[in-house]
């Protein structure tokens, strides 16, 4: 026990409380957040499917898009041009909401969590703008484990699954895309050589663009069509033909799934019910991913 003259006895307990509010401080806000903000990011009922926040990692605030709860049609009707046999149309329920990243995840934020630099594409001095890619699915769960580890406790990163990832996409459309039915390289960064739903051709980039380049679809998501592949959560599997409630695909399988396709595809790829299984150690220069938040 510390003995101290009781005159001073006032003046040496607040100075352990001032330190004490500070230790707090520097723990809970180490990423930008306290523990009260988990609040925010909790599941609403009220919330609007769009809502955008931010969260401040490093030195930059990161914009998440909050995709409610609900049912949609996931896959493609037979009568859209160009469908794959795997995509099986076929009713899906997500019963619980949750925060995409407005963005691919780029090499600066990658950077900031996995202090690693893997990409192909690093045209210039600046690349904080261009998503990150040759990244294997190990990476990219290993980069949403380390990220979590840096959220306020309670708040989780992953991989979406396929559903999410497809629902996040679609934003309440049916159509091949989520601005409509054809595409040749002037929404999306893809090779605009072979267009869809229209004879003009467009654009062929053979790059990846900066992420925010094209508009983005009406829940405030940036790139789901073109730019980069992203990884899934699911491993790859037939879709089952009857309704499903929060489908995590199968149980085993070699291949996980990869969606939105990239710079150097075909539009038909960067339909929103195109699909494709890939192994789950590839690293290839049109391959990223983007993670989403939810509370546990």
């Amino acid at each position: 026990m510390v003995n101290v003259n009781p005159k001073y006895r006032v003046f040496f307990i607040s100075a352990l409380v001032s330190v004490a509010a500070s230790l707090f401080c520097v723990a809970s806000c180490a990423f930008g957040q306290d523990s009260s903000s988990l609040s925010k990011w909790s599941e609403s009922s009220s919330r609007k499917a769009g809502t955008r926040q931010t969260l401040e990692i490093g030195d930059v605030a990161y914009g998440f898009c909050w995709i409610p709860a609900g049912e949609f049609d996931m896959g493609s009707p037979e009568s859209e041009k160009g469908r794959g046999g795997d995509e099986t149309l076929h009713h899906v329920k997500l019963t619980k909401g949750f925060w995409m990243l407005e963005t691919e995840v780029t090499q600066a934020l990658y950077w900031e969590i996995m202090e690693s630099a893997p990409s192909y594409f690093k045209e210039t001095d600046d690349i904080s703008d261009l998503p990150v890619e040759n990244v294997s699915w190990d990476d990219a769960t290993r980069f949403c484990d380390k990220l979590t580890e840096r959220l306020p406790k309670g708040l989780k990163a992953s991989l979406p699954t396929e559903a999410q990832w497809e629902y996040a996409c679609r934003a309440g459309t049916t159509t091949p895309f989520s601005f409509g039915s054809d595409l040749n390289g002037d929404r999306a960064n893809c090779d605009g050589n072979f267009p869809y739903g229209t004879s003009t051709q467009g654009k062929s980039l053979g790059k990846t663009s900066s992420v925010k380049s094209y508009e983005p679809n009406a829940w405030g998501l940036y790139d789901m069509h073109g730019n980069v592949w992203e990884w899934t959560s699911d491993s790859y599997g037939a879709y089952p033909s009857g309704t499903v409630v929060d489908p995590t695909g199968p149980d085993t399988a070699s291949d996980r799934v990869i969606r939105g396709a990239c710079w150097g595809d075909d539009a038909w790829n960067c339909r929103s019910a195109y699909r494709l299984g890939i192994s789950a150690v590839a690293r290839i220069g049109n391959l990223g991913f983007r993670c989403l938040l939810s509370c546990d």
